[in-house]
């Protein structure tokens, strides 16, 4: 497949120094590429500097080509958002492997679909995560950090606070906490354990 766009150029990604470009090189090539930014690194990264230059040397009427979807992004979400980006400067963008090309009318509709289905699942998400919060605290259960200290423990710890041989190190070493605990505690901001 040849473009018509006035500049089409490539990214291509492999996630560690032991794997190799060539199979994608050799796809992207085919496809009539004619400029490529390259990056060595987990897809999980978020410093690529070779996408941030494709990205970089987009112009509007390019295409940005890649052998497969998950050589761009990091998740659905920021696949989306990048291309999303390309689109806001009328960049194309084409995925070799998926047949995606949202240069044409079906590549777009295959793009929607594919933000409408990532926003549908975020929405699931928190959706989910509210109820699950709710449940939680219908039986009594909060979220946030354990207590560090039960009732008896901050009676102990303020019945040593009073005798001023105790130094805060000391009283902190004794029951096992920090500093920041044991103010917190003294200064009644600790909530406590049963």
């Amino acid at each position: 497949m040849r473009f018509s766009k006035t500049y089409a150029y490539r990214y291509a990604r492999v996630s560690t120094h032991d794997q190799t470009l060539s199979l994608q090189l050799d796809a992207l090539k085919a496809a009539g590429c004619e400029k490529i930014f390259t990056d060595t690194a987990s897809g999980s990264t978020t410093e690529r500097p070779g996408l941030t230059e494709a990205l970089a040397f987009a112009r509007g009427g390019d295409t940005l080509v890649v052998w497969r979807l998950d050589r761009l992004g990091r998740s659905l979400s920021h696949l989306i958002d990048t291309i999303n980006g390309l689109s806001a400067r009328r960049v194309d963008f084409q995925s070799l492997q998926e047949h995606l090309d949202t240069g044409t009318s079906g590549g777009k509709l295959v793009f929607h679909l594919m933000g409408a289905l990532a926003e549908f699942e975020r929405d699931l998400i928190r959706e989910r995560t509210q109820a699950g919060l709710a449940a939680a605290r219908a039986r009594g259960r909060r979220g946030g950090h354990p207590e560090a200290l039960t009732r008896k423990q901050v009676a102990q710890l303020r019945i040593l606070a009073t005798d001023k041989r105790n130094s805060v190190k000391d009283i902190c070493t004794t029951l096992g906490i920090s500093r920041a605990t044991y103010y917190r505690a003294l200064n009644g901001a600790q909530d406590v354990a049963a």
